[in-house]
């Protein structure tokens, strides 16, 4: 005879009182998430700073044309980690999904 198999549940339960409760206290992340929220956090802080720096050069207003230059670079070199981050996630989950139990 076969038996159903039963839904999965979550690690820690969700409820809405402990939601509630919580609402002004800071959530806790995993170093995992940490990390990607790291991540994403230098992605938006550099295409920041390489826009204002493609606006003051736009404007005449950056003395060191060199700087523009920098600030790309940085943003580029920050999306391309993000990026490799992300896909290296990608074939970790992969691996653990081919893992039979």
């Amino acid at each position: 005879m076969l038996t159903p198999i039963d839904k999965l549940s979550p690690l820690t339960p969700i409820s809405p009182e402990k939601n509630a409760q919580e609402a002004g206290s800071p959530v806790e992340e995993s170093v995992f998430g940490a990390i990607f929220r790291s991540a994403i956090d230098n992605v938006k802080e550099t295409d920041a700073d390489f826009k204002e720096a493609q606006y003051l050069l736009a404007t005449g207003q950056l003395d060191n044309p060199a700087m523009a230059m920098i600030a790309a670079s940085k943003s580029q070199s920050a999306v391309s980690l993000l990026i490799q981050l992300r896909n290296k996630a990608q074939d970790a989950y992969s691996e653990l999904m081919r893992i039979s139990m």
